[in-house]
């Protein structure tokens, strides 16, 4: 099935524009909340305060992560999808409207907490519907297109997010988010599709009283999420797929935020020229997803993502190197297209495995556990390098970064040359 027939089934476009406006939005926050940061503090975010943010983001994942999977197994996928956009909308709106005129960011941290609470839930929620939209032989075209979707999203969003947030100010920006979860909740409501009749249906409402309910029935969903933890590890494909995207996302999280504040030194703004360059990582993500989806090798996962761990640190060694040499804006650019374009595949391929070999039933909580170690390794990396960069100099963490993992993916492919297991469906 092409891209053109993959959009003429009427939900799943419903769907892929939803995720494009939701994800859009996801940018713009991100920009807002780099704003907001380097705002009460009078010049460039440091690397600590912004990585203190961010941690905001990223524990909701080890307290709601590891039963979140249990409860979006359980309802109704779009109805968690509706329920979360329009909650995190308003979260998002309080924002603006209330804590950016106090001194204190500690309501800001709370919002930010709850908000992505909300999204463990819509994270397993958003891949578990995939394949309630579409038929297993369109599962690779489908994986594509939703990573496609990301990649616009990302490209739109860093331009126009940083351009906002440079000009309007992070409050603008909050704005847009907010406006950018109900679109998505009015498009997700208006999606058909057939739960399978042999899953239990329980209605998202109960998010919003799921402290309650989960405290009341914590023994249970626990049994759930060791069962979960326990088809996991029965499946070698399924623990291979984790094992590789906790590698990558440890070297996201070592770059991430040390890589924000070095583009900020070197060029002096705070998200003008953070946006162009994301514009350009975004442009080569989406050409490297287009690429791979049409042309890849779709029986050969595992081995793409090492080859793509390869070129990618080997892109940040050389960004990071000829930024800090030639401080042009131009090759910066460039690079960061490449970067992008070799980096591209690894999600839709490591989407594609899960999709194929985990039962219906169990794909909550096995993408609620890719979500639980991608996020644990992202965030210790983040923390530690951004602690580094008091001492070391941000270039040298970043070409030490890409370095090692360039290394990893050699290893990878020179360790592992035969297992593709995904492709043969076998425990």
């Amino acid at each position: 099935m092409g891209f053109r027939k993959s959009f003429q089934n009427r939900s799943f476009f419903l769907f892929w524009l939803a995720q494009l406006v939701s994800q859009f939005g996801d940018r713009i926050n991100q920009m807002a909340l780099v704003g907001l940061v380097a705002g009460r503090q009078f010049g460039s975010a440091s690397t600590m305060e912004l990585a203190k943010v961010l941690a905001f983001t990223i524990i909701p994942v080890f307290i709601v992560g590891p039963i979140a999977g249990v409860y979006v197994d359980r309802w109704d996928r779009k109805k968690t999808l509706f329920v979360c956009d329009i909650i995190r909308g308003c979260l998002i709106l309080t924002i603006p409207f209330i804590f950016m005129a106090r001194d204190s960011m500690i309501p800001i941290y709370g919002v930010v907490f709850l908000a992505f609470c909300l999204s463990r839930f819509y994270v397993p929620a958003k891949m578990s519907i995939i394949p309630e939209l579409v038929d297993e032989e369109h599962l690779h075209m489908a994986n594509s297109l939703a990573t496609v979707s990301g990649m616009i999203a990302f490209v739109l969003g860093a331009l126009l997010g940083g351009l906002i947030v440079e000009y309007g100010g992070a409050r603008g920006g909050f704005l847009c988010d907010a406006a950018t979860f109900f679109i998505s909740a009015l498009l997700v409501f208006f999606i058909s599709h057939e739960r399978n009749k042999a899953m239990m249906g329980v209605n998202p409402g109960e998010i919003v009283a799921a402290g309650k309910e989960m405290a009341g029935a914590y023994r249970h969903v626990l049994a759930e999420a060791g069962d979960g933890i326990r088809y996991i590890l029965a499946h070698r494909d399924i623990r291979y797929i984790i094992y590789l995207m906790m590698i990558l996302f440890m070297a996201v999280g070592a770059i991430y935020v040390v890589i924000i504040v070095f583009i900020q030194g070197v060029f002096g703004s705070v998200t003008k020229h953070l946006g162009f360059l994301a514009v350009g990582l975004g442009i080569g993500l989406f050409l490297g997803s287009l690429a791979y989806g049409k042309w890849g090798d779709k029986k050969k996962q595992v081995e793409t993502i090492f080859k793509c761990l390869i070129a990618g640190g080997l892109m940040t060694a050389i960004f990071a190197l000829a930024v800090e040499s030639l401080h042009n804006i131009w090759v910066a650019q460039a690079l960061a297209v490449l970067l992008g374009l070799v980096v591209g595949p690894i999600v839709i391929a490591a989407n594609t495995v899960v999709h194929k070999v985990a039962t219906p039933d169990m794909q909550g909580k096995v993408f609620s556990a890719m979500e639980f170690v991608i996020h644990f390794a992202f965030l210790v990396t983040m923390l530690i390098s951004s602690k580094l960069s008091e001492f070391v100099p941000h270039a040298w963490i970043l070409m030490t970064v890409g370095i090692i993992f360039c290394l990893v993916g050699g290893w990878g492919m020179w360790r592992y040359p035969k297992t593709h297991l995904a492709e043969e469906g076998k425990p």
